[in-house]
């Protein structure tokens, strides 16, 4: 097994578009589409998974770690409803943009140049997100036993990424980046994409059971992501660490 979760072309790759990240017109545009659900969705079963209140910052008493953190386009909106957060990416330039924008909005995130096995925080934390991001690692076994080192026993971790059918093909890479060019050309690569049992195999051979898993889908009428029990391309799962 590999020791490094870090692909150096896919690292090359996002820090080429690094500056877009915080323009909601650009390179990440679906990015920003996909946040009103992804933000609902994991602050919902945090509340649920930890019996918190309701409130304007609920999360108040959560560590969450965002993986692969990008701009922080995550970061913020769960900081926002009251966690704290640490942030990382392995690119030193998404970390530029997301510490700039964070300063900028008085926003006091912990971001940090790091992949999970170069993470040098001991402490362990109660929420992981995973978000669009296995598809961009070097060894995703790897990365998901790391991930689950870092996660406290009764945590949740949200993974989202790509199904590996020939619909995702059509529609995430054919679709998305050559005739919509919703994404630049080459931002994902098939071969990468992995199914949801390989997935629930692999997380559960490191202490993480499946709770909830769904796909999400984009409504070409309303302009907007929905959840979805069709997951034949985007899907999105929480997993608790025994």
């Amino acid at each position: 097994m590999k020791s490094n979760t870090i692909n150096k072309l896919e690292i090359a790759k996002f820090s080429k578009i690094a500056s877009e990240w915080w323009d909601p017109e650009g390179k990440f545009k679906p990015l920003h589409k996909f946040n009103p659900i992804r933000i609902k969705y994991i602050k919902n079963y945090i509340i649920q998974n930890f019996k918190l209140n309701v409130s304007n910052r609920p999360l108040k008493k959560i560590d969450i770690l965002d993986i692969g953190c990008g701009g922080g386009l995550l970061s913020e909106p769960m900081y926002r409803l009251g966690a704290s957060v640490v942030g990382i990416d392995a690119s030193q330039k998404n970390i530029a943009i997301a510490k700039f924008h964070a300063k900028k909005n008085k926003l006091k995130i912990n971001y940090i140049c790091a992949s999970p096995e170069t993470l040098k925080i001991k402490k362990k934390f109660d929420v992981i997100l995973n978000m669009e991001i296995v598809e961009h690692v070097e060894d995703v076994n790897f990365f998901i036993k790391r991930s689950s080192e870092l996660l406290k026993k009764n945590g949740l971790m949200f993974i989202a990424t790509l199904n590996k059918t020939l619909k995702s093909y059509v529609f995430a890479i054919v679709g998305a980046e050559y005739i919509l060019q919703w994404l630049p050309i080459g931002t994902h690569d098939w071969d990468k994409f992995i199914k949801p049992q390989d997935l629930i195999k692999i997380s559960k051979a490191n202490n993480l059971k499946l709770e909830k898993l769904d796909g999400m889908n984009f409504d070409l009428l309303t302009n907007e992501w929905n959840l979805s029990s069709n997951n034949s391309v985007n899907y999105i799962a929480k997993f608790k660490k025994n």
